[in-house]
């Protein structure tokens, strides 16, 4: 495993000047999975596993993750290395000195991932769900691997060995000026992973999630705050009208 994370690490730092192009590539909805603390362990378990190789959680303490319902006793024996501390940000052993010595530039920190790549109408976890399950072999990619929802990423696929390996089928149509394009039809399995296809989209999904709650651990007790203002404004509101009725019935 940590060749393997090596060798990822070798492969991003190959492109990492390289910027992904945009894509047009329609998202697909991630399940919110934010009041699911079994999901959102089992994210955190994903996190430690799969992305802390390479990125860091910088923003957030190992001892926040209680509020998951995680003790600190099972974060430390489960999501922590030996040197670390239960009061320590979470950081990845890739120091930032190294990361730009080896690779030219720094892996992004993934603590506010979910909330900068919401934008307009969409969110952040549609987008970061879309882009682990859209990975497909590239033999034109440096690294071996593309993605349609960010072509030319710079990053290899980080959880090919649960997904497997696919390739995207695509059809050529034709419009009514005579102009072709690429459709996207689907997904042929290459080489099967060691998950199944509901297994891993469930598993992505609960990565998304844990990633979502670190981005904005109080979204779910804000909104329900939110809730209770618009509530008492309503009242408010009602009882300042027929007051302001009251007090000028009399004045003409």
């Amino acid at each position: 495993m940590r060749k393997w994370i090596l060798g990822c690490l070798l492969a991003f730092g190959v492109v990492a000047g390289a910027s992904a192009a945009k894509s047009d590539f329609p998202m697909d909805q991630a399940p919110d999975l934010s009041n699911d603390l079994a999901a959102l362990q089992s994210g955190a378990r994903m996190f430690m596993n799969y992305c802390i190789g390479c990125h860091s959680a910088s923003f957030k303490r190992y001892n926040r993750l209680t509020e998951i319902g995680l003790t600190e006793r099972q974060i430390r024996e489960n999501l922590m290395f030996t040197t670390d501390r239960i009061g320590d940000t979470i950081l990845s052993n890739f120091n930032a000195s190294q990361a730009k010595e080896w690779l030219g530039k720094n892996p992004p920190d993934l603590t506010l991932m979910a909330y900068s790549r919401s934008k307009h109408f969409s969110k952040g976890t549609d987008y970061l769900y879309s882009l682990l399950r859209n990975y497909y072999r590239d033999p034109n990619i440096g690294h071996g691997w593309n993605n349609l929802s960010s072509p030319a990423i710079a990053m290899p696929n980080p959880l090919w060995e649960l997904q497997g390996e696919r390739r995207p089928i695509m059809e050529t149509v034709t419009n009514a000026r005579g102009e072709e394009s690429q459709v996207f039809r689907g997904w042929e399995q290459v080489k099967p992973g060691t998950m199944t296809t509901a297994e891993y989209d469930r598993a992505v999904a609960e990565l998304v999630a844990f990633m979502a709650w670190m981005s904005d651990p109080v979204r779910d007790q804000r909104v329900r705050m939110g809730v209770w203002v618009m509530i008492f404004l309503g009242i408010f509101t009602l009882l300042a009208w027929r007051l302001n009725a009251s007090y000028w019935k009399h004045i003409k």
